[in-house]
């Protein structure tokens, strides 16, 4: 992967190019296991290599991509390549590996491995108190021509934010929580499993260190109450179908002042009558009579901003791909835009007119006579070597 900063993907994950989907997996869990940011707290360059092997296993997971990623190298993931921003990026995509979507580290789902390390591995204090808020996940659904100039749409959702009448505390106006009497204001207790000593959030308080004797009559003690809200999602030109973009800040509210969550909102992008999507090049079908492809003609086309114009060589053949340059998407990384690629077919009329299929006919009886110049000898035409062919059958 010369060029790109990046470790070849197999190197990163310690595989082979051959090794199949579950080896993959399983050297991704053993070093996401190993390199998880609950059991290096503070390692920078623990939560780096966390985060460069769930790059390595988005690709190599993912049959076309390691497809292209095996044939073509860095190049085959030309703005396809996944860059996680955090470790909550790497727990809300990978729910097979960390538990479910909503809620992440500590969430709602519990579970998965960032639970059992926190439970496990974490050190005295750490991991504990109030928790970031859950992540939260959204689809829409936009037409082809919409994701290839680029849209918005608007968004409702209900989610929690932070109680007003107690500031997010949980207790009512007036108190404040006190000092939890089970951990002593810990929010952790310590326990002995045969050789190993683990420490797990405090049940009582919840890993907070406190406990709230008056709750708030707003939110119950929660801290948060739930609202409903319309988030407007700015969609770019060029977006494929399947995307999942992030939105940071805008999940569910953290306990008593900890950041919120994200929303990720997965695109979903119509198929169209006419045009199919191949990376950034648009594929058309036009169908064109017989006498533009031999004779030549320039005809109107659709393209992504309307109608365009296409000249048809004389001569054309059936199937033949011509290319329209700068007319297909634009490139999410900048990199200028695709080309409408048009694969020209010969339209055979079911049932042609009279004076049509006269023409027809007068034609099909100048095909039938022979039609090789003079001196080019037997067998220089197709259907020439194709006669020679059967006779000597």
């Amino acid at each position: 992967m010369a060029g790109t900063g990046k470790r070849d993907y197999y190197e990163v994950l310690g595989v082979a190019r051959e090794a199949a989907p579950e080896e993959v997996r399983k050297a991704y869990r053993k070093l996401a296991m190993q390199h998880h940011p609950d059991r290096n707290p503070g390692d920078k360059g623990a939560e780096e290599k966390f985060k460069e092997c769930a790059e390595a296993y988005e690709v190599l997971r993912d049959p076309e991509k390691r497809r292209r990623y095996d044939q073509f190298g860095a190049a085959g993931m030309a703005g396809e390549e996944v860059h996680f921003g955090s470790a909550e990026d790497v727990y809300a995509a990978f729910q097979e590996i960390f538990g479910g979507m909503r809620g992440g580290r500590g969430g709602a789902a519990g579970g998965g491995l960032g639970s059992m390390f926190e439970d496990i591995f974490a050190a005295p204090g750490a991991g504990h108190g109030p928790q970031r808020g859950e992540s939260l996940q959204a689809e829409i659904q936009i037409p082809f021509l919409e994701a290839a100039r680029g849209t918005s749409r608007t968004i409702e959702l209900r989610r929690h934010r932070t109680c007003a009448d107690c500031s997010g505390s949980g207790a009512k106006r007036g108190s404040r929580p006190v000092r939890c009497s089970y951990c002593q204001g810990q929010g952790a207790v310590t326990s002995r499993r045969g050789f190993f000593t683990m420490q797990t959030a405090c049940p009582r308080c919840g890993g907070r260190g406190e406990e709230i004797r008056d709750p708030c009559p707003q939110c119950r003690g929660s801290g948060l109450t739930p609202e409903g809200a319309k988030i407007e999602v700015r969609i770019p030109a060029g977006l494929e179908d399947g995307t999942r973009m992030r939105l940071a800040g805008e999940g569910e509210s953290g306990e008593a002042g900890a950041p919120p969550g994200d929303l990720y909102v997965v695109v979903h992008v119509a198929a169209h009558e006419f045009f199919m999507r191949h990376r950034d090049d648009v594929l058309l079908e036009m169908p064109v009579s017989y006498s533009q492809a031999v004779l030549g003609a320039t005809i109107e086309v659709p393209t992504l901003e309307g109608k365009g114009r296409l000249k048809i060589p004389r001569g054309t053949p059936s199937g033949q791909v011509l290319r329209m340059r700068g007319q297909g998407l634009p490139n999410l990384s900048g990199g200028g835009r695709g080309d409408l690629l048009v694969r020209v077919v010969i339209h055979v009329p079911e049932k042609p007119g009279r004076r049509e299929e006269e023409l027809i006919r007068e034609l099909s009886e100048l095909e039938s006579k022979p039609n090789t110049p003079q001196g080019a000898g037997r067998g220089s035409s197709f259907f020439e070597r194709l006669r020679d062919y059967f006779e000597n059958e």
